[in-house]
C-alpha cells in the first residue's frame, strides 16, 4: 500500500495527460488547477474527436454540467474508449437530479461503468434514485445520508465511489475511508469541485488501486485548502493561493498532514 505523498509523487513524475469533457463554468479553473497539481490537461469535447482522444490520454473525466445531444454523444463515446483501453475515467453527475434529461444522462453513463463516481452528497443520492434536496450544483443533504447510495453505486458499478463534504466518503463497496482534510472557503470559489474530480483522474492514471487513488486526492486537495486558506483574506485571494498551494504541497507534506480515517 502507498502513502498519499507517494500517489502525488508517482502521478507528478508522469505528468499525465487528462481528457476533461467539462462545463463552460470550469474549463479554466480546472485547467490551471490540474497544471499546479502536476497533470496536463486538455479539454475536448467534440462528437468528432472526442473517442479519438480518450485513446491517447492517460484519463478521462466526464462532467455532465452542460449538456446538449452532441456533448452526450462525444460522452458516451469517449467513455466507451476509456473502458475498452482500461484507462481509468471518474463520472462528476453535477446536479444530476435537477431534470429527467440529466437523470437519464447519469444512468446511461453509469451504466457504462465508470471507475470512480465524485460527486456531492444529493448528486450521489440522485444517481442511486434515492431522492436527494440538490438545489442546482449545492448539495441539500449531508455526505452520511449518501453512504448507503455510495455503497450501492459502487456495487452496481464495481468502481469507487466518492461522496465530498466537509468530510470525504469513499468507498468501493468493500472499502470505506474518510478524508477529513479541507477548509470552508473552498465551496465559495465556482468550479473548484468540477476541478478536483479532473485531479481525482490524475492521481488514478498512475495508481494500481483506484481507491488509494481516490483518497490520496481528496486528501492532497483537502490540504491545499487549508494551506491556502491560511493566507488568505476572502474568496478571491484564496483562489490564487490555492493555485501556489496545490503546486507546493509535496509528498511529505501531504504525508503529514492527511487526515485520513
Amino acid at each position: 500500500m502507498k502513502t498519499p505523498g507517494a500517489l502525488l509523487e508517482a502521478m507528478r513524475e508522469t505528468a499525465p495527460l487528462v481528457q476533461n469533457i467539462t462545463n463552460f463554468v470550469s474549463m479554466n479553473v480546472m485547467a490551471n488547477v490540474l497544471l499546479a497539481a502536476g497533470a496536463s490537461p486538455a479539454m475536448v469535447h467534440a462528437r468528432e474527436e472526442a473517442a479519438e482522444f480518450a485513446a491517447l490520454a492517460s484519463a478521462l473525466t466526464i462532467n455532465i454540467g452542460t449538456l446538449s445531444p452532441p456533448w452526450v454523444d462525444a460522452m458516451k463515446a469517449a467513455a466507451k474508449t476509456a473502458s475498452d483501453a482500461g484507462k481509468p475515467w471518474v463520472l462528476d453527475p453535477v446536479a444530476v437530479g435537477a431534470t429527467s434529461y440529466r437523470r437519464q444522462t447519469g444512468a446511461e453513463l453509469l451504466a457504462l461503468r465508470p471507475g470512480i463516481v465524485r460527486g456531492n452528497a444529493s448528486e450521489i443520492l440522485a444517481l442511486a434514485a434515492e431522492g436527494g434536496a440538490g438545489k442546482g450544483v449545492d448539495s441539500g443533504d449531508t455526505v452520511q445520508t449518501a453512504e448507503a447510495a455510495a455503497r450501492a453505486i459502487a456495487g452496481e458499478t464495481g468502481g469507487v465511489v466518492a461522496v465530498t463534504g466537509p468530510e470525504d466518503f469513499v468507498t468501493d463497496g468493500a472499502r470505506v475511508a474518510r478524508v477529513d482534510n479541507g477548509h470552508a472557503l473552498m465551496p465559495k470559489v465556482t468550479a473548484l469541485g468540477c476541478a478536483l474530480t479532473g485531479v481525482v483522474a490524475a492521481f488514478a492514471s498512475t495508481a494500481e488501486d483506484p481507491f488509494e487513488a481516490t483518497v490520496a486526492a481528496l486528501a492532497f486537495y483537502g490540504l491545499a485548502g487549508e494551506k491556502a486558506a491560511a493566507r488568505a483574506e476572502g474568496p478571491g485571494s484564496f483562489a490564487v493561493a490555492f493555485l501556489d498551494a496545490l503546486a507546493t504541497v509535496d509528498g511529505a507534506t501531504l504525508d503529514a498532514g492527511a487526515r485520513i480515517a
